[in-house]
């Protein structure tokens, strides 16, 4: 089964493959092949994390920053592709 696009995942989802591969990763039993390929996946994962967080981060700092009065405006998240 081909795996998901870190796009179509929940931030949670991320963080569960995240550990998985580290694990994985960790145990040194896997041929450099597929190390080097899960590692690959988790640097995608881990960027894609980042971006989420990020933009989290700045929904806050938008909504903590207007005052009282303000009108509520959509956030959108930089798009970084």
């Amino acid at each position: 089964m081909a795996a998901k696009k870190p796009e179509k995942m929940a931030f949670e989802e991320i963080l569960k493959e995240l550990d998985t591969i580290v694990q994985g990763l960790e145990s040194g039993d896997l041929p450099l092949d597929s190390a080097l390929k899960q590692f690959e996946r988790g640097i995608t994962l881990a960027r894609h994390g980042q971006k989420t967080l990020t933009d989290a981060e700045q929904k806050v700092e938008i909504l903590l920053s207007e005052d009282d009065n303000a009108p509520l405006t959509d956030f959108e998240p930089e798009n970084d592709d």
